[in-house]
């Protein structure tokens, strides 16, 4: 038995890029951290305040999980921190659960990443459907850009809904106090984003917005006395300094245990921890493409895993991978994770020495800057895209981002998941074929063998025998079709029913049943079943089950001929197995 060894799962390659570290690498690292940190600050701040909590928890999340990813994680140049992606799901915990609720659920996150790396499942990951992650990550977008027209707007709202349906009749009903001066600074900030990296690409459009609009609002505050435009020093309480660590407040409810609250908690975790895997993994692989590298997928979930188990005691929220703040990273030269830890110094020292500055950005800038990340988010041109391939897929994409829309995204990837997963088995359902043969059997069916230039001969099927050809995996779909079509398919005077299993690649344990099954009922008519092509794998399962013992292994043999031999044997009729 193979010993487990942690090096195997985890081995984080700031460890193996140290060891041929030179002047020049830590020179690139430096510049990539600090342009890095540069455009993380307003990205910190924004999906802070849009989650619920502030943005010092905002900056705390980027500086704590993005220093630990970049420490633990399996990736070169990943950074991580928190992402639009997480702002529904949290902003949901926090509307239901409370800020003790968050914490709890993002440590129980970080568990299930860190056990997720442990087992192994980080390759597993990717196998979530495209149309899937499509589909929620396209109505995260709109559900971002829904939860920004109250700062754009400036509509003063301080109590708007939380699902999607009534947070739009709510704007309809305040659409008479829209203020015009941030409005204006939003939609500015807008086109300051869009158009500054056709001056400079180098230059965050993010940063430049934030920068100008923050000065233009302390102009008009100052000097020209509109004092209307809302800032971030107006709503929240700026730090003054690193906060201390601390355990979650856990207020249960009358008659509610830890236990029933932890139950209540696990859907969302468990959301959290699959929203933060796909999401760091896709980052990594995109990453991966762009430096010719290879990331390591279990080491990666654990440093997640890690990151979002120590930030809660900080107060911070979720984290993950951010494929934006990771492309910025290589695109400057970043070239090993010490550039992500110099990304979460630099926003340290906007933490401990800028609070007052940051507390001046007007609310209508940040609405703009996150309406520009849910642009890029939505994905709109693959949702295009995807209309025009099967329907199945689009159907899948579009159930998925109307539940994460209207109800929740987890809910949403449920039943996307399920949906995808139906499909598939479907899909495999109709690719397998059974067949049935009674007097002639063509070897080269399906296949092409040919001996000496020249067709083989066909195989000639005893008397009282039928042949069944499964063309397919025998697992519990067609398992249930291959015996109704036994059951339909036969000759009174039938004495042997082969079949042909050369193509079943596995068999799962209601293949094993049918099969089982299947040969009590022949048995009990006194039709002898007889196997043929069973290879390792299938024989393996099979004998484990008890199967071998129970049909007998002279009925399971290796290829056609021999079964039909063997069934020339059990009628009384020689068969050539030449």
């Amino acid at each position: 038995m193979q010993k487990f060894a942690i090096s195997d799962v985890f081995c984080p390659k700031l460890f193996t890029s140290l060891k041929h570290y030179d002047k020049k690498t830590l020179t690139q690292d430096i510049v990539a951290g600090i342009i890095v940190g540069v455009v993380a600050i307003p990205l910190a701040i924004a999906f802070g305040i849009s989650s619920g909590v502030g943005p010092t928890e905002g900056l705390i999340t980027a500086i704590i999980a993005g220093f630990l990813i970049s420490f633990f994680g399996g990736s070169k140049v990943q950074i991580g921190g928190p992402t639009g992606a997480f702002i529904v799901i949290i902003y949901g915990i926090i509307q239901e659960y409370g800020v003790s609720g968050l914490m709890i659920s993002t440590i129980m996150a970080g568990i299930i990443l860190i056990l997720m790396g442990l087992f192994k499942l980080g390759n597993v990951i990717k196998f979530v459907p495209y149309p899937v992650v499509i589909g929620f990550t396209a109505g995260i977008a709109v559900t971002i850009f829904t939860t920004q027209m109250n700062d754009l707007f400036g509509l003063g709202i301080t109590d708007a809904p939380a699902d999607f349906i009534h947070k739009w009749m709510c704007y309809a009903e305040h659409w008479q106090d829209v203020n015009w001066w941030a409005f204006g600074i939003g939609i500015l900030s807008l086109l300051l984003i869009i158009y500054t990296p056709r001056l400079s690409k180098k230059i965050p459009g993010s940063l430049v917005a934030i920068i100008v609009m923050t000065l233009a609002a302390w102009v008009l505050r100052t000097f020209c006395g509109v004092d209307s435009i809302t800032t971030i020093s107006d709503l929240y309480e700026l730090p003054h300094g690193m906060p201390a660590p601390r355990m979650p407040e856990i207020a249960l409810k009358e008659g509610q245990t830890m236990i029933n609250l932890i139950q209540d908690l696990f859907p969302s975790a468990f959301t959290i921890a699959m929203l933060g895997a796909i999401e760091s993994l896709l980052s990594a692989m995109v990453a991966d493409g762009v430096i010719g590298d290879q990331h390591n997928s279990n080491t990666e979930l654990i440093g997640q895993g890690i990151a979002n188990l120590v930030v809660p005691f900080f107060g911070g929220i979720p984290a993950t991978g951010a494929i934006a703040r990771t492309m910025t990273n290589i695109n400057n030269g970043g070239k090993t994770p010490v550039a992500g830890l110099v990304h979460a110094g630099v926003l340290m020292l906007v933490l401990l020495f800028l609070g007052n500055l940051v507390g001046m950005i007007p609310m209508a800038c940040l609405a703009g800057v996150l309406i520009m990340v849910s642009y890029n988010m939505s994905g709109w041109r693959t949702f295009l895209w995807l209309a025009k391939n099967p329907k199945s897929d689009f159907l899948v994409m579009l159930v998925t981002f109307v539940l994460t829309v209207v109800f929740n995204l987890t809910v949403a990837i449920e039943v996307g998941l399920i949906l995808a997963i139906a499909l598939f088995l479907k899909r495999t359902n109709e690719m397998t074929v059974v067949r049935s043969f009674s007097n002639e059997l063509d070897p080269t069916h399906q296949t092409d063998i040919r001996l000496h230039g020249q067709d083989l001969e066909m195989l000639h099927i005893p008397a009282h025998t039928e042949v069944y050809e499964i063309d397919g995996p025998y697992f519990f779909g067609i398992a249930n079709k291959f015996d109704e079509i036994s059951r339909r398919i036969g000759k009174d005077d039938q004495k042997v029913r082969i079949i042909r299993m050369r193509k079943v690649s596995f068999i799962d344990s209601t293949g094993i049943h049918n099969l089982e099954q299947l040969y009590l009922r022949s048995k009990h008519c006194g039709i002898q079943l007889v196997l043929s092509g069973v290879n390792q794998h299938v024989f393996e399962a099979l004998d484990k089950a008890g199967l071998v013992k129970l049909i007998g292994r002279e009925n399971i043999r290796d290829h056609i001929n021999g079964a039909l031999a063997r069934a020339g044997e059990i009628v009384g009729e020689k068969i050539a197995t030449d």
